[in-house]
């Protein structure tokens, strides 16, 4: 019998209020944070891992235990992203621009507090608007179809000219890089192997968290072990900082609120992911915020604020079309669909009238899960911030451990520790060169959204679909945002000629080789793609021309530009610098000599080869201990009884973590294929 809304919300809530219900949501909640907490892992694989442990619950307690999980992922993920200045997840990566920076100064406690309520009211939010949603957005969702989803990555392509800052030039050649990047693989229209080599890896494109992983995680600890210290290189505030960042939060409502409301909707829109929301936000606080383009970027809690509510947020949207439609939201959701299955539930019309008291009590999961893991980081925060002032030696061998787990994961291929050291070493040059990473990530991620509903917009609707109204709107906002940037050094240069009048011979530094090598690739990618079928061919060409264009136009401003002639904005420093940030990290090195810098970076890029040269002769379990005595021992001879500690514990939670519970397959080794009875020793 169908019940009111009202009803079914306080039959809902009574329900939830049981002690049993309130005991697996809140395991689901601290399950959820550990997994936020390890790098690349994610919710995804704890939410399939905990379903079959609810086949003897009701669905009320059932839905309880795994959006427990889900909701608070995201809570767990900025503490990395703080700390290490690695994101736990895609979907922290925005976080690390101005969350570690203020770890850096000793303001980790007041960067996690902002990060834990930031998340629990854009949590909050995010549920309260699917509460109120539900039963008017069908008409809505109905109405968004490939036209309106192929704007919308048209407009989140758009928030590159954002995310380049200071550097526009070189911000659309990496956004358009790593467009291209996401093509790679098999063409879906058309079977073409795009730039794959070969390989059969590469036949299903690169996976995002090594990709992530390698860019923001692998340079950060680079830098940390080059400059030999501590991450925040003395004390760091915790009791007072608590404090002060949850007044940050509440000071800052209304940044919240909106960032929250973008969360949400684009959350609810299948097919966005949440790895582009975060970046969403935080470009929009960077356009509206008083101040923004002067501090964003250099630890402003802002921009913290901004990451997080709308990270959190997210969740609430994307059960929206899972529950209402059976069109799940995000990855989570899709897997969450199983227990649907499982408990006999089946997604639509019913959902809304007959089992209505079950879809509130999901609304009442995700709000008391944000609550409930806000609290539990607030609990231990301060053991959290304290990290901050360990020695690199005791942090960098067990999050690097945890690192390559966390991109192996992935697919559980040696193509994702490939990918995980190829991207490092990219990620660590572009941030040593001031080249912003932000837009390459961003164009990875909706390169392959923007092809694949581009195909299907022409082909189903030719070219009517650019008169739909939600289109116009949004493609007027992706042109205006790509132009203001632009138009904006325009004016500070003073018009054309004042422009043109600057450069002089051009001449040669070091790092113009990177530019350099980047035409060269784009040129080498355009090559290969001229012999595959026009379908598979007129994207990857049309955006690796604007990218080739791009970076010999960074090139030519590096070069030509003279010296006495000042700033530029494709050359890092534009005039009017003071109005434009660099949209990336900076890097704690340059005080230390090019050599020494060089050396150190080679060294410990030396031991993730290490590492992987190890894990293929005796396998990646037993390399933990072994890496981690090494490092510690040889780095800084750390106390054997430290070492000797530390690497039994992280291979203890390596093992019960990854072997027992996810049942990672790991690769074949060279000690097991010549000794088969070795094999019964995990991962050999």
């Amino acid at each position: 019998m169908d019940v009111s809304m009202l009803d079914a919300a306080l039959h809902a809530l009574s329900m939830m209020s049981d002690p049993t219900r309130l005991m697996f949501l809140s395991v689901g909640a601290f399950l959820g944070l550990i997994l936020g907490i390890l790098p690349g892992i994610g919710g995804v694989a704890g939410t399939a891992i905990l379903i079959p442990f609810t086949f003897g619950m009701d669905p009320y307690t059932a839905f309880a235990f795994l959006l427990g999980l889900a909701s608070t992922t995201a809570t767990g993920d900025p503490i990395p992203a703080v700390l290490f200045g690695m994101p736990g997840g895609a979907g922290s990566a925005a976080t690390v621009l101005d969350g570690h920076p203020m770890a850096k100064r000793g303001e980790a406690g007041r960067a996690l507090s902002a990060c834990y309520m930031a998340s629990l009211l854009g949590g909050v939010f995010g549920a309260l608007m699917m509460a109120i949603s539900i039963p008017i957005l069908q008409p809505m969702v109905l109405a968004v179809g490939s036209p309106e989803l192929l704007a919308l990555s048209i407009f989140g392509i758009s928030m590159v000219a954002v995310l380049s800052g200071r550097t526009p030039l070189r911000g659309l050649a990496a956004g358009c890089l790593g467009i291209m990047l996401a093509m790679l693989g098999t063409d879906p229209q058309t079977g073409t192997q795009r730039w794959t080599f070969d390989s059969i890896y590469l036949w299903e494109g690169l996976h995002l968290i090594p990709i992530v992983l390698g860019l923001f995680a692998l340079p950060e600890l680079c830098d940390l072990a080059i400059a030999r210290t501590s991450i925040s290189g003395g004390k760091v505030s915790i009791k007072g900082g608590m404090w002060e960042g949850a007044k940050d939060c509440f000071k800052h409502w209304w940044l919240i609120l909106r960032c929250s409301w973008i969360g949400t909707f684009f959350g609810a829109i299948p097919g966005i992911g949440g790895a582009i929301i975060d970046w969403l936000a935080y470009g929009h606080a960077l356009r509206t915020e008083k101040g923004a383009q002067q501090s964003f970027g250099q630890g402003d809690v802002r921009g913290v604020i901004a990451s997080e509510s709308s990270n959190n947020a997210k969740e609430g949207g994307a059960l929206v079309p899972t529950v209402a439609f059976g069109v799940p939201g995000s990855a989570g959701m899709a897997v969450l669909l199983g227990a649907f299955m499982v408990h006999g539930l089946i997604p639509g019309p019913d959902m809304l009238t007959k089992h209505l008291s079950v879809t509130y009590s999901m609304v009442w999961s995700i709000a008391l899960a944000n609550i409930i893991g806000a609290g539990m980081c607030y609990l231990f925060s301060a053991q959290f911030a304290r990290v901050a002032t360990l020695r690199y030696t005791l942090i960098l061998p067990t999050v690097l451990g945890v690192v390559y787990i966390g991109a192996f994961e992935v697919s559980r291929d040696w193509g994702d520790l490939y990918a995980l050291f190829a991207f490092g070493l990219l990620g660590w040059v572009m941030k040593q060169l001031k080249w912003p990473r932000p837009p390459l990530i961003l164009g990875f991620v909706l390169g392959d959204i923007f092809e694949r509903y581009m195909f299907i917009s022409v082909e189903r609707y030719g070219t009517t679909w650019l008169t739909r109204p939600l289109v116009i709107v949004l493609l007027a906002l992706a042109v205006i945002g790509l132009l203001r940037p632009l138009w904006q050094d325009y004016k500070a240069q003073g018009g054309v000629r004042p422009m043109l009048s600057a450069f002089g011979a051009p001449r040669f530094e070091l790092s113009q080789l990177f530019p350099a090598a980047l035409i060269a690739l784009l040129a080498y990618m355009l090559y290969e793609s001229r012999e595959w079928s026009a379908a598979a061919r007129i994207v990857p060409q049309i955006v690796g021309s604007l990218a080739l264009v791009f970076a010999a136009l960074s090139l030519f401003n590096a070069a030509a530009r003279r010296v006495d002639a000042g700033p530029h904005p494709g050359n890092g420093t534009p005039t009017g610098a003071a109005n434009k940030i660099h949209m990336d990290l900076a890097s704690d090195t340059e005080h230390l000599p090019t050599r020494t810098v060089i050396l150190r970076a080679a060294i410990f890029f030396g031991w993730f080869l290490a590492f992987m040269a190890s894990m293929a002769v005796i396998g990646l379990i037993p390399t933990v201990p072994l890496f981690v005595i090494a490092y510690m021992r040889l780095e800084n001879r750390e106390p054997w009884k430290l070492v000797l500690g530390q690497a039994a514990g992280l291979t203890l939670f390596i093992y019960v973590v990854f072997h027992r519970l996810l049942t990672v397959p790991w690769p074949e080794t060279l000690l097991g294929t010549l000794f088969p009875a070795l094999k019964v020793i995990p991962s050999l």
